[in-house]
């Protein structure tokens, strides 16, 4: 049998930003739920792509309304992470929390684009979450230093869940990762919430490098990863580590993330202390879907559907665990990825193709950088 060649650079990115949105599409319709609730409203587990959990009545029931969560529609996890990879065509270098301020609040104002979930062409800032309305609110109306903008917004994944372009950017590299979805993520969030932004985008980064696997990708965020992200992550891959299968996993993970998670055991209802600045807690998001990529083996598809059948914020724990599988090459269905892409009217390939180019450009651009400064090391030494 001939071997099959290692993913390439344009492969993984595309199948890194493919695989965020399929996810993201899969989990929304289920997400707020607890397994034990998705598996008695669809007869059993959700095996792909649902329809709205309230049926024809998705635009009046409440709490989704006016959303149509469901059929194929990507959610604002897609919508944010495409907006940042519009932010790295314009700027063709790496970012910052200026960058943020200069190019994506206004991407969020003032240009209409198509709202899958509003099924209606809008302004991105009229879908996305209050977490990340907060950017506009502090930096556009408040004038605060785009690097503090952060602070004093509620502690959740709504940084973390659009980083992985930052990954692919610098793929191979999760430290320069790490460091540069920090900074960008100083803008939206602070504490654990900006922490999971810098461990997602160096997961995503380290699962581009050759012959990286699932336990790599977990040793590289345990290396960088801080405070209670460290220990979630560690403790609940350690976990996720005596099994094969989502099914039986699903009850063990949630506990070993529970003494973590601010949010509570009723997602929709969360506790008095939830999403508030700590230094021993950590966000549910990120932990369990790494936890997934290691059951899975880095199968996206057993990956992604582990991840929406956890229920809780399933849209973005399978953005995540989806955007990694793809990193590390693995193939997204094409079945899914065509009817999420027909359904939320969307093209998956083009940011992926945009993301390609401007990551050679800046490595290219690194190259020189780092060259100029061996020079001038290399004379003062």
């Amino acid at each position: 049998m001939t071997p099959t060649a290692p993913a390439t650079l344009e492969e993984r990115i595309t199948r890194s930003l493919v695989g965020a949105a399929v996810g993201d599409a899969l989990g929304g319709p289920v997400e707020g739920y607890s397994p034990e609730q998705i598996a008695e409203r669809h007869g059993g587990r959700v095996h792909g792509i649902v329809g709205p959990w309230n049926g024809d009545d998705w635009r009046t029931a409440r709490p989704i309304a006016p959303y149509h969560k469901g059929h194929g529609h990507v959610t604002d996890d897609t919508l944010m992470t495409h907006a940042l990879v519009r932010v790295y065509a314009k700027v063709r270098d790496h970012l910052d929390a200026y960058a943020v301020a200069d190019h994506l609040v206004p991407d969020l104002m003032t240009t209409p684009r198509w709202i899958p979930e509003l099924e209606a062409e809008a302004l991105p800032l009229h879908r996305i979450f209050l977490a990340e309305k907060w950017l506009v609110t502090r930096i556009h109306y408040g004038h605060t230093d785009p690097r503090e903008a952060g602070t004093g917004n509620i502690v959740n994944c709504g940084a973390a869940m659009y980083m992985a372009p930052v990954g692919l950017v610098n793929a191979a590299n999760p430290a320069g990762a790490y460091a540069e979805a920090l900074d960008i993520a100083g803008a939206h969030q602070s504490s654990y919430g900006r922490e999971a932004a810098g461990v997602f985008a160096a997961g995503v980064a380290a699962a581009c490098t050759p012959g990286a696997t699932p336990d790599s990708v977990v040793e590289a965020c345990l290396s960088l990863a801080k405070d209670g992200t460290r220990a979630a992550i560690e403790t609940v891959c350690d976990t996720a580590s005596r099994y094969s299968d989502f099914e039986s996993a699903l009850i063990p993970l949630r506990q070993a993330v529970a003494p973590y998670d601010t949010v509570g055991p009723d997602y929709r209802a969360p506790s008095l202390g939830a999403r508030r600045p700590s230094r021993i807690h950590s966000i549910e998001e990120l932990p369990v879907a790494l936890a997934m990529l290691l059951i899975s083996r880095g199968d996206y598809r057993h990956a992604v559907l582990g991840s929406v059948n956890y229920g809780r914020d399933c849209d973005s724990i399978a953005t995540m665990a989806g955007a990694l599988a793809g990193a590390l090459g693995a193939e997204i269905p094409p079945d899914w990825a065509k009817t999420v892409a027909e359904s939320s009217r969307l093209d998956l390939q083009a940011p992926a193709t945009t993301l390609t180019e401007v990551t050679r450009e800046i490595f290219t651009r690194d190259t020189s950088r780092r060259r100029t400064h061996e020079t001038a090391y290399a004379e003062l030494s």
